[in-house]
């Protein structure tokens, strides 16, 4: 099945049709559905190169669902276009592990441009260890699972992100923003100490096993074993 195209979720017609326009204009294959269901469907079916999602579909399942259930077998690009521009839906959305968000009323030239930012971000990222390891912790990147002396840990999208980051980068200091600005995306404009949250949760969940340094005022650095 062609994989070679933009996964489009809006239940609004025209807006849907006003994004195909715009994105096949720029050289984009689109597919559209209006619910989660479908959409989660051809993601079974077929990666897309993006996903462009809106909050308020039609169906059981509403777009932040979605995000949660597409992030468990999935790391395709994600960018939510929504008229919920409350800061909570856009933390949440982020939380989630969307890569951008936009709020309606958008302009279709911008969007076609951050597409083609978050696009070209992913293709520049070098090809992911398969395993990562530190001490009696294991990171199997490319299935997205967590083991604490062989057995599972379920953690959070961005808390596997965070902890692969530190373990890509053991021994360095990386401050807040680094992290935000890696993680989150450059021009996040969430609190910082986001991170923390994310930081107390690793920490907790692996039990003393992280030997992980908090350098005040600047971030986090992972101590080489």
């Amino acid at each position: 099945m062609d994989k070679d195209y933009i996964l489009v979720l809006e239940d609004d017609q025209s807006i849907s049709n006003l994004i195909k326009t715009y994105l096949e204009q720029a050289g984009f294959k689109t597919k559209i559905f209006t619910s989660a269901e479908d959409g989660l469907n051809m993601l079974n079916a077929s990666s897309p190169k993006l996903v462009i999602l809106d909050l308020s579909l039609s169906g059981h399942l509403d777009g932040l669902e979605f995000l949660k259930k597409a992030r468990s077998i999935s790391d395709v690009p994600v960018i939510i276009v929504t008229a919920r521009g409350d800061e909570i839906d856009r933390i949440l959305g982020l939380e989630l592990g969307s890569d951008d968000y936009i709020t309606k009323p958008f302009s279709p030239k911008e969007l076609v441009a951050r597409i083609k930012a978050i696009l070209r971000r992913y293709s520049s990222l070098p090809e992911p260890e398969e395993e990562l390891t530190y001490g009696s912790i294991t990171l199997k990147v490319k299935s997205h699972e967590a083991y604490l002396n062989n057995e599972p840990i379920e953690l959070t999208v961005k808390e596997f992100a965070i902890l692969q980051y530190l373990l890509q980068h053991k021994g360095q200091v990386l401050s807040r923003q680094q992290l935000l600005d890696a993680l989150w995306g450059p021009g996040w404009f969430g609190d910082p100490r986001t991170v923390d949250v994310h930081i107390r949760g690793l920490r907790k969940k692996f039990k003393g096993s992280l030997n992980l340094t908090t350098i005040w005022g600047v971030g986090y650095r992972l101590n080489r074993l």
